[in-house]
């Protein structure tokens, strides 16, 4: 009974996330998405009659011989794209300060970009980490693919406490051998990624989704509070009245913060900063408008 109300209560969780995403999706970001993304690359379109002006190196032979009219061929942007989510599932993400863990909110922007991408007939896979490739989902269409990805990063359980986003990044590179438009969600709590994070930018068309919770940016006074570190397990009583103690941590999170921007920039990939409690699909909307202007500036 015990289970049937555990697996009645992820099935809603699921379905709460779905029709919260798809609404959204539906009124904010849909329409943009197709203009922020391009295709990966040109297919055939059409044979047709040439015309004064028509670049002479689309002309196709074999139908021109055949009929005795010059003809050419037309190519358009191939619009299929492979979209894949690489999802933090280390000990790290298990926190939160208000009924939200980062992990949550990590599972809907994961429902948003996977909607999206549906709705546009792209295909959607997943892959989960810690400090390991915990689970790979290749890519496909459809609705039923979106389901399982909001459940997979809901309930996929950690067996490592650390992250290790190079190895994952590396693992992700052996198996994606064509370009794909990648989100890597985390919030980050790792070190020594940067020539990997490169290398996939290099390969692929890389957006660094960081998630964060509110008190990791602006402490609060709290008292005496007991402290782990979910990554190491080291436990530590800090009091948060004092404030040159709030200031140091909030000094440590700007430094951390700083230390990222400069390697996502190296990286040459988008950023999309965010806080597990607070509206997390403006930000989103945000980045697919300013991405969407972006590439239009730059293809005229």
């Amino acid at each position: 009974m015990k289970k049937e109300s555990v697996n009645s209560e992820l099935l809603a969780k699921v379905r709460q996330i779905h029709i919260k995403t798809r609404k959204l999706v539906d009124n904010l970001i849909g329409g943009e998405y197709v203009s922020a993304f391009k295709g990966q690359g040109m297919e055939f379109n059409e044979v047709r009659e040439y015309q004064p002006g028509d670049d002479i190196r689309t002309i196709d032979w074999n139908v021109t011989a055949r009929t005795g009219i010059p003809h050419i061929k037309r190519y358009v942007e191939e619009r299929e794209l492979t979209v894949m989510l690489l999802v933090d599932i280390s000990g790290s993400v298990q926190f939160g300060t208000t009924s939200k863990f980062k992990r949550e909110a990590m599972a809907e922007v994961a429902a948003t970009f996977a909607l999206t991408a549906m709705l546009n007939n792209d295909k959607v896979g997943l892959m989960l980490f810690d400090d390991d490739s915990r689970k790979y989902i290749p890519p496909v269409k459809g609705k039923s693919q979106v389901l399982r990805v909001i459940r997979e990063i809901l309930t996929m359980s950690s067996t490592g406490h650390h992250t290790d986003i190079a190895t994952t990044l590396d693992t992700f590179n052996q198996t994606q051998k064509k370009s794909a438009v990648v989100f890597l969600i985390s919030d980050f709590m790792d070190d020594n990624f940067a020539e990997s994070l490169r290398r996939t930018g290099r390969r692929h068309d890389l957006i660094c989704v960081r998630m964060n919770d509110r008190i990791e940016k602006q402490t609060l006074p709290l008292g005496l509070v007991e402290v782990e570190d979910v990554e190491t397990g080291e436990c530590m009583v800090v009091d948060f009245n004092n404030k040159k103690m709030r200031e140091y941590f909030e000094s440590q999170y700007k430094k951390r913060t700083a230390v990222l921007n400069e390697e996502f920039v190296k990286a040459k990939c988008e950023q999309i900063h965010l806080l597990a409690n607070q509206d997390l699909f403006e930000p989103l909307h945000r980045f697919f408008r300013q991405r969407e202007k972006r590439l239009s500036h730059h293809r005229s």
